[in-house]
């Protein structure tokens, strides 16, 4: 007994060795490949700490002045809660537009990712020229940055919800497409197999072995995707698509810093209300009433 706990300890003082020796290595690799980028890139900490203080001064200039005397005065009565929320009736539209835009985008792309997906599956018994097609097209939609795309179609339609819409569904497809057909290969294969000793078609395997698999995974990325693309709307805004960004790149401009902090605040407001309105609804969806 004696000898198999010296084995024992032998062992472990081995392994862990190795594990200390592969830790140091890796992040020495790492430490230098991330410092050979940053030269190659010409990113210099010391740079971002100079430059520190002036973001701080433009955060604090965002800062509205209130004073409690007159905090809830009219919107004419300078520091009152009325006074700075008085873009309030244009914002709000923006914000309605904003998660419109990103709901719309959203049910688009997750019901012609559902489509693809089962078409690019290995599992799915679609052709090979039909998978690998579809495999390259998602890719070169997911490749292109929701901006590029945005800037692409806001020089094709002009300035409005057109272009952010169509940004946001064309690189959502790209996405949720990789995930959905991921999910479908990754499913359990007994059910299909069953199916097939029965005669099933390729199409009834689909609809009744593997969807009832992975429509919790499907529902819950789709649920992800939108608070994404909620995000990314604000942004998309920056370059005249539409929503609550291009206000925000507006009193940008026009240094109306009280706005600028408005606007954030507003759109903080809304993400979280729809982080938490989101996991509520995929929790009903996926586990109904438990």
């Amino acid at each position: 007994m004696k000898m198999r706990n010296t084995e024992f300890e032998r062992y472990f003082r081995e392994i862990k060795l190795r594990q200390t020796r592969d830790t140091f290595t890796w992040s020495i690799l790492l430490l230098a490949l991330y410092f050979a980028a940053g030269n190659i890139a010409e990113f210099n900490l010391l740079t971002v700490w100079r430059s520190l203080p002036n973001f701080l001064d433009y955060i604090v200039e965002t800062i509205p002045t209130l004073h409690v005397s007159v905090l809830f005065a009219d919107s004419h009565t300078k520091g009152s809660l009325a006074y700075w929320g008085y873009r309030l009736p244009i914002q709000l539209p923006l914000i309605w537009e904003t998660l419109q835009l990103a709901l719309a985008s959203t049910l688009g792309a997750a019901g012609i990712a559902t489509i693809f997906s089962f078409l690019a599956a290995n599992n799915a018994w679609s052709p090979a020229w039909v998978r690998y097609g579809i495999r390259a097209l998602v890719a070169f939609l997911r490749t292109m940055p929701e901006l590029a795309w945005a800037v692409i179609f806001v020089m094709a339609f002009g300035i409005g919800a057109i272009p952010g819409f169509l940004a946001l569904m064309l690189h959502t497809i790209g996405s949720l497409t990789k995930l959905f057909y991921e999910a479908i290969e990754s499913a359990q294969d007994k059910p299909v197999r069953g199916l097939a000793a029965c005669g099933a078609t390729p199409f009834q395997r689909m609809r009744f072995a593997l969807w009832p698999q992975v429509k919790p995974i499907f529902i819950s990325y789709s649920f992800m995707r939108m608070e994404i693309n909620f995000r990314s709307s604000t942004i998309l805004g920056l370059v005249g698509a539409g929503g609550i960004g291009q206000e925000l790149m507006t009193n940008i401009k026009l240094d109306r810093y009280d706005q600028v902090s408005m606007t954030l605040l507003l759109i903080i407001i809304v993400v979280s209300l729809l982080d938490m309105l989101s996991g509520r609804l995929r929790h009903w969806v996926l586990e109904g009433n438990k």
